[in-house]
């Protein structure tokens, strides 16, 4: 929105999130002004009766209708912070006309349709969503309220987020893929908050000029999420790096597995082709996630033995049942057979994925505690402030001295990555060079794209060896999830241990021809079980 259009902040410190049906619900404001109401001498206890849940939700929706922000805020358990929401509903976001239409209860929890108008400088449109709410016993007058959280009244809003009406903050953009094909929210969802991204900082640049809107500020400081357009503005074309073909495909198959996400880019430039998110939070966590990346990683660890002559890919790497280093011990996946014979070499090591090879060889010389930073960072271009054209976090590999040494060169420790940056280490390890990923034209803002050494031509022949025996060797833990691609295939596998989940994070990373992709799926097992087959889909659609 414009700087002129005032606006009222959505949530407040105080606001309790209560799922469910909200049984015993307290909130801290509740105990200083009685959820919003006198409290009884005996107050009620248990979780409210059918009959409260419908006599509290119509006052609620009756008052609301009606503008009376403060009758309707003191049938909540925070009227503090839900008066000013609800004032703002009206005067600041411009909305008039309400009419709401509740659901079938199921319990505590109301499910409910809203159908309004949005009028603003002569301009109006209908407005028509759906929401819900809880209803909770205030613990202290015993009185059944609305459980209040800015959701209640979009289901958009999070703590802190503003609602508006106005002059839109950017203008709008026409932003198509690398062929011309337009790209919308509504063929492809998880690109909305990239668009959003991308509107915000080259709505100028693109040459449109901005319309009327319904709009979410965030607390954030994130892109304005439109809502409800009441006059267009001109858009502007935006040429992005992406290929329609294959973010269809990426989006389609990040829908197979919660909370995962997935990166294509083009090896030989660093052009993002994909980007895609399934997860609650409606995050861009291909782009801006800090997690360990498991044993993916050990791309970038095999090019550090590699690279300071302490074993070679036909070189020796005994697998151990298990390998100590300061103190702390560490193992293999169940299942994964042990070989502490001639044969087993890095390369051995790599397909099958095994911690032990790798925990052993950390402490040769020359190797020190900051041997694996050098290489991500002067080869592998991590960590040096990627401008890909919207956030984006590009990896950190710091220097761990005592047992996160050796965790971090299997991708546990202090590693955090994304897909991002694992598939631009991947291509990096199959061309020998680091392009830094991006997804709009540098040329367009005169970015300066981060530059890195790049790796020895051997050490690149190597990995890209041991990425196609994972892919293609019998034992190769890629194997079953890079199953019937054609082409020149490689890839590597792993999972990452998160404090306090009972199932790993599963990470994939691999390479069809010019074509790198990386995908994540939290607490989705094994690389192979959930990461693999995203990776997988997404390289069949590039060509």
């Amino acid at each position: 929105m414009s700087k002129g259009v005032k606006a009222a902040v959505i949530g407040g410190v105080f606001a309790v999130m209560v799922g469910g049906a909200g049984y015993g619900a307290y909130n801290v404001m509740s105990a200083l002004n009685g959820g919003g109401a006198t409290g009884a001498a005996s107050p009620k206890s248990g979780p409210p009766s059918a009959e409260e849940v419908e006599e509290t939700t119509a006052k609620f929706f009756a008052a609301w209708e009606k503008g009376q922000a403060a009758q309707a805020a003191a049938l909540t358990n925070n009227d503090a912070v839900a008066e000013p929401v609800l004032t703002s509903y009206g005067e600041k976001a411009h909305i008039t006309g309400v009419k709401i239409t509740p659901g079938e209860a199921k319990g505590a929890t109301v499910p409910f349709t809203v159908r309004a108008k949005v009028s603003y400088e002569g301009k109006s449109e209908a407005l028509s969503y759906k929401s819900e709410l809880t209803v909770v016993r205030g613990r202290t007058t015993g009185k059944a309220l609305v459980d209040w959280e800015p959701a209640v009244i979009h289901p958009q809003l999070k703590k802190g987020d503003t609602l508006v009406t106005g002059e839109a903050a950017s203008p709008p953009i026409e932003a198509v893929d690398r062929d011309g094909t337009v790209l919308t929210k509504e063929k492809y969802p998880s690109l909305g908050p990239i668009l959003d991204a991308l509107r915000e900082r080259y709505g100028d640049k693109a040459g449109g000029s901005p319309g009327i809107e319904l709009a979410i500020q965030h607390a954030d400081e994130s892109p304005d999420t439109s809502l409800l357009t009441l006059a267009k503005g001109r858009a502007g074309r935006l040429e992005t790096t992406l290929s329609a073909r294959v973010q269809a495909a990426a989006e389609k198959a990040v829908k197979s597995h919660a909370q995962s996400s997935v990166v294509a880019l083009r090896t030989g430039t660093g052009e993002v082709l994909a980007v895609a998110n399934h997860r609650d939070d409606a995050w861009n966590a291909a782009f801006e996630g800090r997690v360990a990346p498991g044993s993916t990683m050990k791309i970038v660890s095999a090019a550090m033995l590699i690279d300071n002559g302490v074993t070679s890919m036909n070189g020796p790497a005994p697998c151990p049942p298990n390998a100590t280093w300061k103190s702390q011990t560490f193992t293999n996946l169940k299942g994964l057979e042990p070989n502490e014979t001639a044969s087993a070499t890095l390369a051995d090591g790599f397909l099958r994925s095994c911690n032990t090879a790798f925990i052993k060889l950390v402490d040769e010389e020359p190797l020190t505690d900051a041997s694996l930073t050098t290489e991500a960072e002067e080869r592998f271009g991590l960590g040096r402030d990627w401008k890909t054209g919207i956030t984006s976090f590009d990896g950190s590999v710091p220097a761990s001295p005592g047992p996160d040494r050796a965790a971090n060169a299997i991708g546990q420790g202090d590693v955090q990555m994304n897909p991002l940056t694992m598939a631009s280490v991947t291509a990096t390890a199959i061309t020998g060079t680091f392009r830094q990923p991006y997804l709009v034209s540098p040329g367009l803002d005169d970015r300066q794209l981060a530059t890195a050494e790049g790796l020895r031509a051997s050490t690149a022949a190597q990995l890209k060896q041991m990425m196609r025996l994972a892919a293609t060797a019998p034992q190769g833990t890629a194997v079953r999830a890079m199953s019937g691609l054609r082409g020149d295939i490689g890839a590597k596998t792993g999972s990452a241990e998160v404090d306090g989940n009972a199932t790993s994070d599963s990470w994939f990373t691999g390479f069809r021809d010019d074509v790198a992709a990386a995908a994540m799926s939290q607490q989705g097992g094994h690389g192979s079980d959930a990461a693999g087959p995203i990776v997988a889909e997404v390289l069949r659609a590039s060509r």
